[in-house]
């Protein structure tokens, strides 16, 4: 409890008032809960209120940037696992949903789904480090067909202002966010989505951040000598079996992850940054399938290094993993400011088991192999079962029984009447 006090202090001074401020804390305390799902009613329901309303207010009316808090999350991250050898790592990932209003969302591909679904695709920028990785920042991806149409962005909250943004400008918008706050970061990766951005590639050069961003099979290159551009996966069939290395990208459930690497030495583009400009490919061991990486850095690096940055980006699909668990999936909020405020809260409650873990790992005074040290889904897990299982007296469920079933059939007659008019309205000619 003392490491969620000490997190939840970096953002307190946000709330003006009293009352958001202490709800706030009940919201944390119920994302980390075992509580099935993350609604206000649910969380309200735990935390002892008589109504979700007070709940709805923090994340809808109540005075406070979740932007500001955003910055205080990032803060808070650096301080506890800050490393100058960090990693940025973007990707984004898709909230399935029902309906139309719910903001952003419309038929879309989502690599949540592996295919084209009603969902809400949202963008994520992770912080790696030794001491662990978890979210910074976040930005909710908004299709031309909502920012074309006025009305539509004004009924989801959406400010005027807003405007349309592919995923790679909010990718980028993140980074120049992180790196002007001076996070202490050496490189960035990212899947193919990103990698293949020249304007992302430019803009890292020119801060000196090296990075492993993965590219296509047929993303060209121009390896040295200079032969002309070549195809990535055309340049990797030439390569000498005495050309693959084998060498861990990290470690993973079951052990290292082990693939064959090799690298080929690439000449810049005439408006790219002079520096290190490698063509980094991984050989998957059991089936021979291959990935590549456009990789720079303003010094000579070891492949061992490009290895591990390539293999870090793993890591943000574990922080979606671990922070839909707490409530980063299928947030049942509709508006811009709504959304934009829980999933900024469930970025702290998940910063907060990523310090807990990444601290109770550097105080680990033993090396007992039959026990492995605490993980995320374990911390929480102790969490919901020592901390933040309340005990309410019986009338407390039986008063929320009653507030849901009244509330229920204020919407089922809604429904009804609604349904009824339609019917009997004349038919068009």
């Amino acid at each position: 409890m003392t490491e969620f006090d000490a997190g939840f202090a970096w953002i307190a001074g946000r709330f003006g008032r009293v009352e958001p401020r202490r709800q706030a804390r009940s919201f944390l305390l119920g994302l980390l809960s075992d509580v099935d799902t993350r609604s206000c009613w649910q969380l309200a329901e735990r935390a002892g209120d008589a109504s979700p309303h007070a709940m709805q207010r923090l994340l809808g009316e109540a005075v406070w940037d979740a932007d500001a808090v955003r910055d205080d999350v990032r803060g808070y991250v650096i301080d506890a696992i800050g490393d100058p050898g960090g990693v940025l790592i973007l990707d984004d990932t898709g909230d399935l949903k029902k309906g139309v209003h719910t903001v952003g969302v419309q038929r879309q591909y989502t690599g949540t789904a592996g295919r084209v679904e009603n969902a809400q695709v949202a963008v994520y920028l992770a912080y790696a480090a030794p001491g662990g990785h978890t979210l910074i920042d976040r930005e909710v991806y908004l299709p031309k067909a909502w920012t074309d149409d006025p009305d539509r962005c004004a009924a989801a909250g959406i400010p005027a202002d807003v405007e349309f943004a592919t995923k790679l400008v909010l990718a980028r918008r993140m980074l120049t966010r992180v790196l002007d706050a001076n996070v202490p970061a050496a490189w960035v990766t990212a899947d193919e989505a990103y990698g293949g951005d020249r304007h992302l590639r430019r803009g890292l050069q020119a801060r000196e951040i090296g990075y492993v961003l993965a590219v296509a099979k047929s993303h060209r290159v121009t390896a040295r000598p200079v032969d002309g551009p070549r195809r990535a996966d055309r340049l990797a069939a030439d390569l000498p079996t005495r050309a693959w290395n084998r060498l861990p990208a990290g470690v993973g459930s079951k052990g290292s992850r082990y693939y064959d690497w090799a690298w080929i030495a690439i000449t810049a583009p005439a408006d790219e940054t002079p520096g290190r400009h490698t063509l980094l490919i991984r050989r998957r061991i059991s089936d021979g399938e291959l990935a590549f990486y456009h990789c720079w850095s303003a010094h000579p690096t070891p492949l061992r290094t490009l290895v591990r940055v390539a293999g870090t980006r793993w890591s943000i699909e574990t922080c979606f993993q671990t922070g839909k668990a707490i409530g980063l999936d299928e947030p049942q909020v509709r508006r811009w400011h709504a959304w934009h405020r829980h999933v900024t809260l469930v970025m702290l409650a998940h910063a907060i088991l990523t310090v807990i873990a990444a601290r109770e790992h550097r105080d680990r005074t033993t090396a007992d192999q039959t026990v492995i040290a605490l993980t995320l889904p374990e911390i929480r897990r102790l969490f919901a079962k020592l901390i933040t299982n309340t005990v309410h007296p019986i009338s407390h469920w039986l008063a929320w029984s009653h507030w849901r079933r009244r509330h229920q059939a204020r919407a089922r007659t809604s429904h009804y009447r609604c349904r009824d008019h339609a019917i009997h309205q004349p038919a068009s000619t």
